[in-house]
């Protein structure tokens, strides 16, 4: 078996998919990542900076 990986999403995706590659690995919608992250960034841009270093770090999804 496989061991799960972390990939950006490239068809669950509104900016740069990092939200639907962790909802996907995670088995969570990513409508609730997508708010966590929103919240995090209006509680002092958490949410923002960690995004775009997960957009950075997180490679995307490959295939389609």
């Amino acid at each position: 078996m496989e061991p799960k990986r972390l990939f950006r999403s490239k068809k669950d995706r509104i900016i740069g998919g990092v939200c639907g590659g962790l909802g996907n690995y995670l088995n969570v919608d990513p409508v609730i990542i997508r708010v966590v992250t929103v919240a995090l960034f209006f509680a002092g841009f958490l949410g923002l900076l960690g995004y775009i270093i997960a957009w950075i770090i997180v490679p995307e999804e490959p295939g389609i």
